[in-house]
């Protein structure tokens, strides 16, 4: 069960097909965005669309993929999708997706059908991305998960904030992946990504965030680096160096509830001892929402229970979906 968008038109899952010379297959030359879609008495709705669709084009420009990019005709086509996977949902089970309340909705624009090493001679022409927007029913996670949190571990992959393509998300995925296969094969539900610098990044496939004496902490994010003393991060030199942490779209759903609640939230460099010392730790990102984590590798975070400030987040996310928002 699932629809797919592709270059403008709907095809079936087995004629979703992209040429064998696709600079995001030869070369790994593309951006994705996984979206939610939830579905009530009104049809199905897209949950922050826009700002996912508006990071993909601002990256798109950023690494020189497309300066074209339509935000408001990505946002048309992912709402069309999801209407279109709600109807073919009903089609194969007799006429009701009652059993489909979640919709993941993956956007991903590649290089196209192009010989990277040939675009030079065309400099200033503007060549024609791949656009492929996929929606499945979404993963269904355990509810102990979210009551009892889950136990991360520690990543050996290093991420480098030199690295220009860090706090975008490209097709570039391995290095996660192959984390996420280590950390689901020792019972742990993500694993921590840490930089070059021993600072903490995130998580393979979401944001981080801790609570220490009431204080909201999270690591700097790319876009982010003039915040507060800790954007100094070369060993008191005064330099900055850019950050490789994606900006995440949930994460910056959890940073305005936090003004919203009164809290005080700072932006810093993270290490492993600021990790272990928290009262809580919790990840985000679009397909969970908020996850709470009760420990790391054999050390529990908050004797390992869900603290309070997760658990509100946790039910403020959900009260946020049942809610509905497309985004803009």
């Amino acid at each position: 069960m699932s629809s797919v968008f592709l270059d403008g038109e709907f095809v079936s899952r087995d004629d979703a097909r992209v040429s064998a010379f696709d600079a995001g297959l030869q070369h790994g030359v593309g951006l994705f965005e996984t979206m939610l879609g939830v579905r009530d008495g009104a049809g199905v709705r897209g949950i922050l669309v826009r700002e996912h669709v508006e990071r993909l084009a601002f990256s798109a420009r950023e690494l020189g993929l497309s300066t074209t990019l339509k935000v408001e005709a990505l946002v048309e086509a992912v709402r069309r999708t999801l209407e279109r996977a709600v109807d073919d949902s009903r089609g194969d089970s007799g006429g009701s997706s009652d059993g489909v309340s979640a919709w993941r909705v993956r956007l991903t624009i590649t290089g196209g059908d192009l010989n990277l090493l040939e675009r030079g001679e065309g400099v200033g022409r503007e060549h024609q991305p791949t656009v492929l927007i996929a929606a499945t029913p979404a993963t269904v996670y355990p509810e102990a998960m979210f009551e009892r949190g889950v136990s991360v571990v520690l990543a050996d992959w290093r991420v480098n904030p030199l690295d220009a393509m860090a706090g975008h998300k490209t097709l570039s995925y391995w290095s996660r992946l192959r984390e996420l296969q280590r950390a689901a094969a020792s019972g742990a539900g993500e694993a921590l990504v840490f930089q070059v610098t021993n600072h903490l990044s995130g998580g393979c496939v979401s944001n981080v965030f801790c609570v220490r004496d009431g204080v909201l902490l999270t690591p700097i994010a790319r876009g982010e680096e003039g915040f507060g003393d800790g954007a100094r991060q070369a060993g008191g030199s005064g330099a900055v160096l850019p950050s490789p942490v994606l900006p995440g779209i949930t994460r910056e759903w959890v940073i305005q509830q936090a003004e919203t609640m009164g809290m005080t939230l700072e932006r810093r460099m993270l290490s492993i001892d600021d990790v272990l010392s928290s009262d809580e730790v919790f990840l985000t990102n679009s397909s969970w929402g908020v996850l709470p984590v009760v420990g790391v590798e054999r050390e529990r975070i908050g004797g390992g229970v869900v603290g309070e400030v997760t658990r509100g987040l946790v039910g403020g996310w959900r009260g946020f979906v049942r809610g509905g928002h497309e985004g803009g």
